[in-house]
């Protein structure tokens, strides 16, 4: 299993990262990912325990490597974002780089996935990083519908459903293990996304038109006056006008 797309070093080790998470998910196969301990992966991988923590916080963390990175990633695309982009488009090619990253590394990606469901604090934590990434996408949008009626209500919707929408076609392809076109399934679903937001927002309502002095007539008549010389009265000063 290679967890990672990173190159050797030129000895023909993979770097340290890479070789804890290799050690790592080797112990957790062989043994369950309960029974494997800090010390249990150093000591396959032949580093120190200090080596450990300098690459991950936790034992959860050597299990989602690449996240962090993805994150940081899809906050600088959005960053990048030119103002003229349509903003739910936007989002939706956000997180495509997080299938993208999926789709690195297919079997890593499926071992992951099914050592995911077998333990709930691992789903507790996948269920956290999830959030991150729908806050990050909501923070965008919140900026970009800033302003607009229910703009903050939009922006979280429309993350949500993005969300929603990619983690659906991802867990497809990860049931598949790893066969099917994930890019395919996951612009499917998207286009759910982008079909009922993507159309734009309505434009606020125009502000009430204020006259000009110059156009304003004024017409000054008796009350028992009849229609047809209030008329009259009034033509006349238009022609004035």
């Amino acid at each position: 299993m290679n967890p990672s797309s990173a190159p050797p070093r030129r000895d023909g080790r993979p770097p340290m990262r890479e070789a804890l998470v290799a050690a790592a998910f080797r112990l957790f196969l062989e043994r369950g990912y309960e029974e494997t301990t800090v010390d249990d992966i150093v000591a396959l991988a032949g580093v120190g325990r200090r080596s450990f923590f300098r690459y991950f916080p936790s034992k959860e963390d050597v299990v989602f490597p690449d996240h962090e990175r993805c994150l940081a990633d899809m906050t600088a695309f959005l960053a990048a974002s030119p103002a003229d982009v349509e903003p739910v488009r936007r989002v939706c090619d956000a997180a495509r780089l997080v299938l993208r990253m999926y789709a690195e590394n297919p079997s890593f990606s499926v071992q992951r996935y099914r050592l995911t469901k077998r333990v709930p604090g691992l789903r507790a934590y996948e269920l956290s990083v999830v959030w991150r990434y729908e806050r990050a996408l909501a923070a965008y949008l919140r900026d970009r519908f800033a302003g607009r009626p229910d703009g903050t209500l939009r922006a979280d919707v429309v993350a949500a459903a993005v969300v929603a929408a990619h983690n659906n076609a991802l867990r497809a392809w990860l049931r598949s293990d790893g066969v099917d076109d994930a890019g395919a399934a996951v612009d499917h679903a998207l286009g759910y996304v982008q079909s009922a937001f993507g159309a734009g927002l309505p434009a606020p309502p125009p502000a009430p038109a204020v006259p000009d002095a110059e156009d304003v007539v004024v017409v000054v008549t008796r009350r028992d006056a009849p229609l047809w010389r209030v008329v009259q009265e009034l033509e006349s000063a238009l022609g004035r006008a």
